[in-house]
Formats: C-alpha cells, structure tokens, sequence
C-alpha cells in the first residue's frame, strides 16, 4: 500500500512539474503572466537579432566566394535527377535569359557573402534584407500561408521562438570555435511556397516541393562580439535523397556603413 501511495505522489509531483514549466515557458514566451493577454513576438522576442551582419566565410569558400565549374557539386545529396540536371546547367542561358536570381532564393541566400539587415516590420512580423542579390525576406509569426498566395523565389516564412534547452553552444557548431554559454532561446523559420532555383550559383536545383527550416541562435563572445548561427536543413523529395544542411556564421556590425546592394549574378 505504501509504494502505491508513494507512486501516486511521485505522479502528482512530476504534473506540477510540468504545469509550473508550462506557466514559465507561457510568462516568458508570449504571456504577461498567469491569466494575461498573450505578448506579440516582439516584445517576447527572447534574443535581439535586429542589426547589421556579414558572413564569415571560413568553409565552403569554393561553393561561395566563387562560382563553382558545372558538375561540382560535393556534399550536396543529389539524387540522379537532380544530378542530371546539375549537369545541364548552362551559364550563358541563365544570362541571355536574365534569370540571374535562381540561387538567391531562400534555400540558398543565407550562404552568400554578404550583409544582412533584420527590422521589426511590426509587433508581428520581421524582415530580413540581403545586399548581395538585393533580395528581401519577410517571417511570419503565427497562422499559415493564406490561402491564393502565389509561390515566389523566398516563398512564405513562418517563424516561431523556442526556448533555450540549456548547455553550451559552439559557434557554427560541428567543430568551429566555441563560445560561452548561452541564455534565451532561437528563432525557427520554416518556408514553403517556393519557386524552383539553385543550392549554388552552379545550377545545383531545387524544386518548388522544397521546405527550408532554420534555426537562428545568438552567441556573445567574451569580448562582446555578437554572432548570429544560421543552420539551415533543405528538405527536396524531388532532388535530394537526404536533408542538405549548412551552419553560417554572422558577425554584428555597428551599423550599416559597409552596406552596399548589389544586383544578382549568374557567375
């Protein structure tokens, strides 16, 4: 009878555990408290990713400084269409046709060497602006992709905070420099409703089945440098036979003096 008893209390115990973590998670992540009005995003927003950032580029210089030769494709997992059509890329037509924005996409635009400026649009709403391409990213907080919304190159964003789950994070993760410990949360941006582009500018594909994940977490480091860690996960039934997954690496700027839009480019 005794075990009994005291299972039953070690069940009630682990609910009000996990009722108490709900109302921490629901004050800190979009509650003003028990029995208050949800808080917008962005005066929930656990880290501060507005600002000015440029890529640190210290891998993948090849696939990203330059303009890799037609069929180099290494690490992305290609199936043989995708191969196929890897194959098939032709430079010149991309030009002739002025088509010269395909691997600025969202799937791709992260990894190019460039600036990016995020904004608060609203209490709802972020955008993300790219220099290199002049391309425009807008993340949704909350709902779905409305109905009738035709695809487009950076297709529909629908992001989300997440809370820390404690630990230490390196930066960039998989080997790079660590960094201290960190508190807060990340944002998660899911996007659909894509165009057909390129993983690289060298006509590696991707097709409009494609949904891009990533997850955007904010390093300080001890001498009060700020980075910005992008992991993307590229999911394609059409193309890929796995997720395609990169880390980028961003460094805050004071402010926009370095800034400097330019257009798309075939090479």
């Amino acid at each position: 009878m005794f075990k009994k008893i005291k299972s039953r209390w070690g069940a009630a115990a682990l609910m009000l555990l996990a009722a108490a973590g709900t109302s921490l998670y629901a004050q800190g992540f979009g509650g003003r408290g028990r029995g208050g009005p949800p808080r917008p995003p962005r005066e929930a927003a656990p880290i501060d990713i507005t600002g000015y950032w440029v890529s640190v580029v210290t891998e993948d210089w090849r696939f990203r400084m330059v303009t890799a030769p037609k069929g180099d494709f290494a690490g992305v997992p290609l199936n043989p269409a995708g191969r196929k059509l890897a194959g098939e890329w032709d430079a010149a037509k991309d030009q002739a046709s002025s088509d010269h924005c395909k691997a600025y996409g969202a799937p791709a635009i992260m990894r190019e060497p460039g600036r990016f400026h995020i904004t608060w649009v609203d209490d709802n709403t972020l955008k993300l602006e790219a220099d290199h391409g002049e391309q425009t990213r807008t993340f949704h907080f909350g709902g779905a992709v409305p109905a009738g919304t035709k695809p487009s190159m950076q297709g529909y964003s629908i992001a989300i905070w997440q809370p820390a789950s404690g630990g230490r994070a390196g930066r960039g993760g998989q080997g790079q420099p660590g960094a201290a410990a960190q508190r807060g949360g990340s944002l998660k941006v899911v996007t659909t409703n894509l165009t057909p582009g390129y993983l690289r500018r060298n006509g590696v594909p991707y097709s409009d089945r494609t949904t891009v994940t990533e997850y955007y977490d904010l390093l300080r480091e001890s001498d009060g440098a700020q980075w910005l860690i992008v992991k993307t996960i590229v999911e394609d039934p059409q193309y890929l036979t796995e997720p395609f997954i990169t880390s980028t690496n961003l460094k805050k700027e004071a402010d926009g003096a370095k800034w400097q839009p330019t257009p798309c480019e075939v090479r």
